[in-house]
């Protein structure tokens, strides 16, 4: 996420890191390549040259270049700005109304109907909220179909009429069928089209009137750069919508849509698509972006999701097998399935401080746990309670029954030796105080 800008920023930075003599001329030599590093992330012009004069005149006025430290007080003034740029703070849903409703928008192919299943399943695992999923593209029948499947897939309610060819009509009755059900949560799913046009804009503009809802959501492909930023603005002439959803972000390297977005609507991102899987959604918080952004991780996001996937009696009973050294590979594949959850591996990896960096150009496959299940899954139940019993005849089944070679289970093996010992050292007062300091984190907002 945001490779590149990422990498362009560090560079354009690095010269004021340290503590050696700082100029007006190397600030302004640095602030030049700030400029053309959100240029080529396809950052405004206009809004790329205030936002570095912004930062120009706040550190000269806060007299950086005699600060003790001008490298560090630069890093934190541009990531001021950033999160300034990018709305802020992080702006909720309104969902005071019974039932309330969203209406989400955008051009075909920005993932509406995905997201729409996204938001459904977030409100519904962490709101305790009801939803109702409307379909109402009625120009693209595999929409509504695949409305359902979403529907199915998170184990949410799809309300559709395939005789109906009047999308405001459906709406409507979609809202009236979620009062008599019981759903105090309605997302109504619309039509997109391949570019902004008249037809479009007075169709969901005719839908917004008759229903008036809670809030109307503009989806978004961060991918498309400033075309996304130029779609949106003609969204919300139209719609005066009251926030954005960036989507694929986990594949968007260069960031311009996130950045300046929220500049040209004035509305804030409210949520972000980081993947392909249902649970796939977080809160966009600006400044945990701004951090991500300029290579500082993101800790409090990564221990959040950790916090999701986290079953505190399943916790319980690991801790006690690692007391007791009977902490097996059955045990082993329960984590390894709860980190698959908590989203694909190079996101997660990029929430880590510093490992971004370290991890530039690596390949981080999200299968990267495949070869690892094969083996186990080769074993026998006694095998992965007791692997201290296997020997050579064991390991060649193993390796020919997981397609891998026996150097492949002696290694998995050796690491699964060593992290069994550091987990048994984390048992100590020392992990306790860290688990407790982790737990304190995921309470941060």
């Amino acid at each position: 996420m945001f490779d590149n800008l990422s990498d362009k920023l560090d560079k354009a930075l690095h010269v004021l890191k340290g503590h050696g003599q700082i100029t007006e001329i190397n600030v302004a030599e640095t602030l030049k390549e700030v400029r053309r590093a959100l240029l080529d992330a396809d950052v405004n012009f206009k809004i790329a040259k205030e936002f570095t004069n912004t930062v120009r005149e706040k550190a000269l006025g806060q007299q950086v270049l005699t600060s003790l430290q001008p490298g560090q007080l630069m890093v934190k003034l541009v990531k001021d700005e950033l999160t300034q740029l990018m709305g802020g703070e992080s702006v909720g849903l309104n969902l005071s109304d019974n039932p309330s409703v969203i209406l989400m928008a955008g051009l075909q192919g920005s993932g509406k109907t995905t997201f729409s299943g996204k938001l459904a399943l977030y409100l519904k695992s962490k709101k305790s909220k009801n939803p109702l999923l409307v379909a109402c593209d009625v120009y693209r029948p595999a929409a509504i179909d695949q409305l359902h499947v979403v529907g199915d897939q998170i184990g949410v309610s799809v309300y559709s009429n395939k005789e109906e060819s009047n999308p405001v009509a459906i709406a409507q009755a979609g809202i009236a069928h979620a009062k008599a059900n019981g759903h105090n949560l309605v997302i109504i799913d619309t039509a997109g089209r391949l570019a902004v046009d008249e037809a479009m804009m007075e169709e969901i503009a005719h839908i917004h009137k008759a229903i008036t809802p809670s809030e109307t959501l503009f989806v978004v492909d961060s991918m498309t750069g400033q075309d996304a930023v130029n779609t949106a603005k003609a969204f919300h002439d139209v719609l005066n919508f009251d926030g954005v959803i960036l989507t694929k972000l986990d594949g968007d390297t260069r960031g311009g849509a996130a950045i300046s977005i929220k500049s040209v609507v004035t509305k804030p991102i409210k949520f972000i698509g980081t993947g392909e899987k249902m649970e796939a959604l977080d809160v966009f918080y600006p400044e945990r972006m701004a951090d991500r952004i300029l290579g500082m991780g993101d800790v409090v996001s990564l221990v959040e999701r950790a916090q999701d996937q986290f079953d505190e009696e399943e916790a319980r009973k690991i801790q006690k097998k690692i007391a007791k050294n009977t902490f097996g590979f059955d045990d082993f594949l329960t984590q390894i399935q709860q980190i698959k959850k908590m989203g694909n591996l190079k996101d997660l990896m990029g929430m880590i401080p510093g490992a971004g960096k370290a991890l530039k150009g690596l390949d981080i496959d999200d299968d990267a746990f495949k070869h690892i299940e094969a083996i186990i899954h080769s074993m026998t139940p006694l095998e992965r309670s007791q692997p201290s019993k296997l020997d050579a005849s064991r390991k060649k089944r193993i390796a020919k029954g997981s397609g891998r070679t026996i150097q492949d289970v002696n290694q998995l093996l050796k690491q699964f030796d060593q992290m069994s010992k550091m987990m048994k050292m984390m048992q100590g007062g020392g992990g306790k105080k860290m688990m407790q300091m982790m737990g304190g984190l995921g309470g941060m907002r």
